[in-house]
């Protein structure tokens, strides 16, 4: 099987996004947005899910995150859908809740090519440093647009709310690794259709 990665760059009047992702990684992760807690957030989602990740980003951060850390989201979606490429012999279902001291998030997601979010976090500030915690859903949002992917995210606990959202990212790694593994057992597509 070939080597699963892709390569996008966007470029927008809000920003210029480039990004390196190698599905079959170890977590190396070279990750530069300008918005420092974001950062943080997408080294758990390549160190846990061991994607080899490299993002580099530059946004009109005058403004505020949002352009960039939904470009962010973009980018990666389409990474991702181009890397896994027809999912032949691929797992497709992954499951995982990483605790982060009190908060506990499970994350449940399809790789079956319907985009879908259930975003079940009740986060208890607005910010954590200087980052808006509504920029969670958006980041999410457009992943899982742009991938193909069904998300239930689906707090269990927490009341700090740099926890809570760092259990939503290792999480999340943790399932997107198990949802791109290859199965051994199988060289078809994972669906009864034949095609994802």
């Amino acid at each position: 099987m070939s080597e699963r990665k892709a390569e996008i760059v966007r470029e927008t009047a809000e920003t210029t996004i480039s990004l390196e992702l190698t599905v079959d990684g170890r977590g190396d992760c070279e990750i530069a947005t300008g918005v420092g807690f974001f950062d943080h957030m997408l080294t758990h989602i390549a160190k846990h899910g061991y994607f080899d990740l490299k993002v580099r980003a530059e946004g009109d951060l005058e403004v505020d995150a949002h352009h960039t850390v939904e470009d962010v989201g973009i980018v990666l979606g389409q990474a991702l859908r181009e890397a896994v490429g027809d999912k032949r012999g691929m797992v497709r279902f992954g499951l995982a809740a990483c605790p982060m001291d009190e908060a506990l998030v499970v994350a449940a997601l399809d790789f079956g090519a319907r985009s879908y979010l259930a975003y079940n976090l009740k986060l208890p500030t607005a910010r954590v440093g200087e980052f808006d915690t509504e920029l969670v859903r958006e980041f999410f949002a457009a992943l899982v647009a742009n991938a193909g992917i069904s998300l239930h995210l689906t707090q269990q606990a927490g009341i700090n709310t740099h926890h809570i959202i760092e259990s939503v990212f290792k999480s999340f790694g943790r399932a997107l690794d198990q949802a791109t593994q290859l199965d051994p057992r199988s060289t078809d597509v994972p669906s009864t259709k034949g095609k994802l």
